[in-house]
C-alpha cells in the first residue's frame, strides 16, 4: 500500500524544516550532517516519477534547498534532486533519511542515489558532524519552538544596551513541549538554563547543549513583562 503525501499546514512545514539538519533525537550535538532541506513528495510526484523512471511505486524525498558550503553544495547535490537510496538502500520518506543519515559514519564517502530529469545518478557524499550552531536550532524544534534572529532593543538582553541581537520566538507547535510550558510566538529569550543570553549565537550554542531528556527552564520577556520564567517538559518524555 503507498504511503500517502504529506498534508499541507504546520504540521507539513514543520517536518520540512526539521529535515533540514539530520540530527539523532537525543543527542543535538551528534550525528551526521548533509546540509540540505527537505520533503516527502506528494501523491503526484510518486505517480510522476513511477512513470517517468520504471518505478514500481514512487518513493523518496525532494531536496528543496541546499546549504552554501555544505556537504551537499560540495557534492554537486541540487534542489529538485530526488533522493531514493542511501548506501543502497532504498528511501521511502524524509523521516526515514534522517535516521539513516544521523547513524552514518562520517569518515569516507557514501553514495547517494538521485533521480533528475536526465536520469537516474549516484553521488558520493561525505558527511560533517553537525555545526553547533544548526544543533540548537534543532533542539529548539525538538522542544516544539523556532527562532530568528532579531536586532535587539534598549531591553533586548540581561544587561540592557550590550546585547547586538536576540533570539525571537516565531512559531510554537501545538501541543509540544513549549506550549505546554506556556512559550508564545513574539517572546524574546532572556535566559537559558540559568545562562544569560547576548546574542542570537549564544542561544543556538547553549541550545546545542541541552539534554532532551530533561526540562528546559527558560526566561523570556513578553511585552511589558521583563523577566517571565516558564520551564518546558523535556521532549523525549512521554
Amino acid at each position: 500500500m503507498r504511503r500517502g503525501g504529506r498534508g499541507a499546514g504546520a504540521g507539513a512545514s514543520v517536518a520540512i524544516l526539521l529535515s533540514l539538519w539530520f540530527c539523532a533525537a537525543g543527542a543535538a550535538a551528534v550525528g551526521g550532517w548533509l546540509g540540505v532541506r527537505i520533503r516527502d513528495l506528494s501523491e503526484t510526484e510518486m505517480d510522476e516519477i513511477s512513470a517517468h523512471h520504471g518505478l514500481r511505486e514512487g518513493y523518496g524525498v525532494m531536496v528543496v534547498a541546499v546549504l552554501d558550503g555544505s556537504p551537499a553544495a560540495r557534492s554537486n547535490l541540487r534542489g529538485g534532486d530526488v533522493i531514493v537510496g542511501f548506501e543502497g538502500r532504498p528511501i521511502v520518506d524524509s523521516g526515514m533519511f534522517q535516521r539513516v543519515v544521523a547513524a552514518a559514519p562520517l569518515d569516507r564517502e557514501l553514495p547517494l542515489t538521485v533521480l533528475r530529469r536526465d536520469g537516474r545518478r549516484q553521488v558520493l557524499v561525505r558527511l560533517q558532524p553537525m555545526p553547533r550552531e544548526i544543533a540548537g536550532e534543532r533542539v529548539a524544534a525538538e522542544f516544539g519552538f523556532f527562532l530568528r534572529e532579531s536586532l535587539a532593543d534598549a531591553r533586548g538582553g540581561p544587561r540592557a544596551g550590550t546585547v547586538d541581537s536576540q533570539a525571537l520566538v516565531t512559531d510554537v507547535l501545538p501541543g509540544g513541549p513549549a506550549e505546554r510550558g506556556g512559550l508564545r510566538p513574539g517572546d524574546v529569550l532572556r535566559l537559558i538554563d540559568g545562562e544569560p543570553l547576548g546574542s542570537f549565537r549564544d542561544a543556538t550554542l547553549i541550545l546545542s547543549r541541552v539534554p532532551l531528556d530533561q526540562p528546559l527552564r527558560l526566561v523570556v520577556r513578553r511585552g511589558a513583562e521583563d523577566q517571565l520564567a516558564l520551564t518546558l517538559p523535556g521532549p523525549s518524555r512521554p
